[in-house]
């Protein structure tokens, strides 16, 4: 069979894969748009749940929503870093470190509702943090962790290894060579996998249900150990547990969460764009 003849059929099939991949995504988002944008009002944004939270705003939810990622980031993202600055940098290619990063990969693909149990069991009951804001930060951040991790080896794999061979032949020590050479070459791929993992976590439920997330708050959180309303949680309870609720609400809520997720995403695309311009290799 003529070669341009196979390959026009391949692209085709590749077309309409694609096409069955995007329609029902851009379908998805049409009717949310759609049903949701006229709830989208400054004092819906801005305001506390009223009427059983059938009217009101979701100012509480989204005040919980970033409490809990801010918090997972801090944690995640110094310990992940350093995590694959020791594999990357300093480990030795032997049994042990296989098994890590097996491990580490493995640690990727775990459902998230068994980092929910996890937290469940170690930072509520066992710690004793109760229902908090603390309690699901750390749960999300362990669920993040592998990711962060595998991100930041990427970014500091992309770094030429001449840059360190250059600095080490200098005199300068490794731990120099890694903070001064490494590090800011390897930033750019670092901060895109960090805030791509602040937007998953973003519109994560299944440890928050467990470990962070109430039905209903009256006020906002004060500290860390206060349990908090959380936009994914929320749009589960107004959307399953709550009768007679405002369709416009539902739609609303959901689409307040996609633009914060996008708008994350949108952020780290133009971080990654903005330092690979800065780069001269």
């Amino acid at each position: 069979m003529n070669r341009k003849l196979v390959q026009k059929i391949v692209f085709t099939i590749l077309f309409f894969v694609t096409l069955i991949v995007i329609i029902p995504v851009i379908l998805i988002l049409s009717i949310i748009i759609k049903e949701g944008y006229s709830a989208i009002t400054l004092e819906f944004l801005t305001s506390m749940p009223k009427d059983g939270m059938r009217s009101g705003g979701i100012l509480p939810a989204i005040i919980g929503t970033f409490s809990i990622v801010i918090c997972a980031i801090s944690v995640t993202l110094p310990i992940g870093v350093l995590c694959a600055i020791y594999l990357n940098e300093y480990a030795k290619d032997n049994l042990l470190t296989r098994i890590i990063k097996l491990a580490i990969v493995n640690l990727a693909g775990v459902p998230s509702v068994v980092y929910g149990l996890f937290g469940l069991g170690l930072f509520v009951i066992f710690l004793n943090f109760g229902v908090s804001i603390l309690a699901g930060a750390l749960t999300l951040s362990i669920m993040e962790l592998p990711c962060i991790i595998t991100t930041s080896r990427g970014a500091l794999n992309s770094v030429p290894q001449s840059f360190r061979e250059a600095s080490l032949s200098l005199g300068v020590s490794k731990w120099q060579t890694i903070r001064y050479i490494v590090l800011p070459n390897a930033l750019p791929g670092i901060m895109t996998g960090a805030i791509l993992s602040i937007s998953r976590i973003a519109g994560e439920t299944a440890p928050i249900l467990f470990t962070a997330a109430a039905f209903y708050v009256p006020h906002l959180p004060k500290s860390i150990f206060d349990q908090v309303m959380a936009l994914p949680y929320h749009l589960y309870i107004i959307s399953t547990q709550i009768p007679n609720m405002p369709k416009n609400l539902i739609y609303g809520t959901a689409l307040t969460l996609l633009i914060i997720v996008f708008s994350m995403n949108l952020f780290a695309i133009f971080i990654r764009s903005y330092f690979r311009k800065r780069k001269k290799w």
